[in-house]
């Protein structure tokens, strides 16, 4: 039989499936293919229809963007996501290359998928519930693959240097009462190193340490330094005597105590 004299299929039947918004496609009396309700009316199908080989394959494509679509939608319902992270998730669900690029370009028409909110939503909610800064929310949106340009925009907007103070004035004296046994230039030297660790810079760290006082009383200090300053002149006996005393006069200068402080426990020291 030639192609221009054979018989088109046409739909006997559309069966509802268990699943809702599913439907199972008869044609010429046999299961041919299952398709979304999304499909069945946009491409009106009905009972009676012809459904030629070409039709068929637009229909089988159209149906697995159609399920890849409700699978983004189920995944994006949770929270925001980024393009990549969705990307990423239909490939783990195994739908081929032209399907994903197909629903990506959807979600971001209609504006499910965007990534210059996504990152300004980001930047504003981890000023708002975190203690990281910008460095560190910089480079978990680079992570996620968002644009730079749209990272150093939502920052700027949702993260000026004046928030990050006002950020940093809360958190200072936490960090201050978990380094108060320490000397006051270690006191700051720690807590310079954890705001930046945390995200800051060090000109922004830097400038909200200038209204922070690290103080301790010389008797405290004295008081503080005295056990480890015997603790290393055991840790170096077996050392020559002048060895001996500059490493522990070194160490004690590294944990932030002052020469006269140093001085005056090696004096005790002889006088003992």
């Amino acid at each position: 039989m030639s192609t221009e004299n054979k018989k088109i299929p046409v739909i006997t039947k559309i069966e509802t499936q268990k699943r809702a918004g599913r439907y199972n496609v008869y044609l010429d009396g046999r299961y041919a293919f299952p398709v979304s309700e999304d499909v069945l009316v946009r491409f009106r199908l009905f009972k009676g229809s012809e459904v030629d080989d070409n039709l068929r394959e637009q229909l089988e494509n159209a149906d697995q963007q159609s399920q890849a679509w409700g699978v983004a939608l189920g995944y994006i319902s949770y929270q925001q996501r980024t393009e990549k992270e969705t990307v990423d998730y239909l490939v783990k669900k195994e739908y081929d290359p032209d399907t994903i690029d197909a629903v990506i370009a959807r979600l971001k028409e209609e504006l499910v998928l965007n990534d210059k909110h996504y990152a300004y939503s980001y930047v504003r909610t981890m000023r708002r519930t975190s203690d990281k800064g910008p460095t560190v929310i910089r480079r978990t949106l680079q992570q996620k693959h968002v644009q730079v340009n749209y990272i150093d925009e939502a920052l700027a907007d949702e993260y000026s240097v004046d928030q990050q103070l006002e950020k940093l004035a809360e958190l200072m004296p936490k960090l201050q009462r978990q380094y108060r046994k320490e000397t006051p230039r270690l006191q700051r030297q720690k807590v310079q190193k954890r705001l930046v660790d945390r995200g800051y810079s060090f000109d922004v760290v830097g400038e909200a340490l200038n209204e922070v006082a690290f103080e301790m009383s010389d008797d405290d200090q004295a008081d503080l330094m005295a056990p480890q300053a015997e603790k290393l002149w055991q840790r170096y006996r077996a050392q020559p005597e002048s060895q001996r005393k500059m490493k522990v006069r070194q160490a004690l200068y590294r944990k932030g105590f002052s020469g006269e402080l140093i001085n005056a426990w090696f004096e005790k020291l002889a006088d003992e």
